[in-house]
């Protein structure tokens, strides 16, 4: 930074990540007064390529590039993401290393001709693009219509209310900072239905040269949200977690205990292999290890094997 009274942020035009982006600001203005930021909207490949599936057009980096290049010259001083789009492997000289308090990390049904999964009827149509969230809707219900939705959040409903869908899936998170949860029909919950590594989290970037900026932002570190965020990557990166593999990893504080949920699945449903874990905070980096080995050990290897090959065709 060259100016540590000004701030410049990059984020995504979609409202949610506006909201996001505009969040970050009234708290960094609060905590620092005379501080000005302001938002600098960008269109990232992801937002442009609605007609195919994430996973077969690169994945959630996508959503990541045109940010980070607005840090590396200079345009922006940090950029505001959801931390479940950010990439396990993060870009060097950019890290993602503040997190704010960790908001629902489930997802939520929104029935349309049904208000629960349970109830949905036997072929009604559910819109989700999430390989995760196909995984688990075909393990519970095979015989369910999977149709891919992608779009930003008002886009997806608007489909559901036009009749595309009957039922769709959203992060519940996303919703509620759009004050849109009253939509919501059935909270898909742990431990049966598992979200994404660090669902409901946003995460801030910056340059790591960047020592203004990590000043303003430490404040904004929630170190509980830290934590199970560093528990759920680390088991993602061994996973080679990516939108190409269905991976779902909950990681949450029980009084004075760290309890871990993962799984990884065939896109069919057909195969879904669970590890729950727990142990001391400060055995973190064991127990997220231990989650991963053990889901290796089951069969993940073979899984993430084969889906990267489809994919390479």
């Amino acid at each position: 930074m060259t100016d540590s009274a000004r701030l410049v942020i990059a984020t995504r035009r979609s409202e949610l990540a506006l909201w996001q982006a505009n969040h970050v600001a009234a708290l960094l203005r609060e905590l620092h007064d005379g501080l000005e930021v302001e938002l600098l909207p960008l269109v990232t490949q992801g937002d442009r390529v609605l007609d195919r599936p994430l996973a077969q057009i690169g994945g959630k980096g996508l959503f990541l590039k045109e940010l980070e290049t607005a840090l590396l010259d200079g345009r922006a001083d940090l950029a505001v993401h959801s931390m479940k789009d950010v990439p396990v492997v993060e870009t060097e000289g950019l890290p993602v290393d503040t997190v704010l308090q960790r908001a629902n990390p489930f997802d939520g049904l929104l029935g349309r001709t049904a208000d629960r999964l349970a109830g949905l009827a036997s072929g009604a149509r559910v819109g989700t693009s999430s390989l995760r969230r196909q995984c688990q809707l075909r393990a519970l219900r095979p015989d369910l219509e999977i149709a891919d939705l992608r779009g930003n959040i008002n886009t997806r409903i608007g489909r559901l209310d036009a009749g595309d869908y009957d039922a769709i899936v959203l992060a519940c998170a996303g919703l509620e900072r759009l004050g849109l949860q009253q939509r919501v029909t059935e909270v898909l919950a742990a431990p049966d239905w598992l979200p994404a590594p660090t669902q409901g989290t946003i995460g801030v970037q910056r340059r790591a040269d960047d020592g203004s900026a990590a000043r303003l932002l430490a404040p904004l570190q929630h170190p509980e949200t830290a934590a199970v965020t560093r528990v759920e990557r680390t088991i993602a990166r061994r996973l080679e977690g990516s939108c190409q593999v269905p991976l779902a990893v909950f990681a949450r504080f029980e009084g004075d205990h760290l309890a871990v949920d993962a799984l990884v699945g065939s896109p069919d449903g057909r195969r879904v292999l669970r590890c729950t874990a727990s142990g001391a905070p400060s055995d973190a980096d064991r127990v997220a290890s231990e989650v991963a080995g053990d889901l290796l050990d089951q069969g993940a290897r073979e899984i993430i094997s084969a889906l990267s090959e489809s994919a390479a065709h």
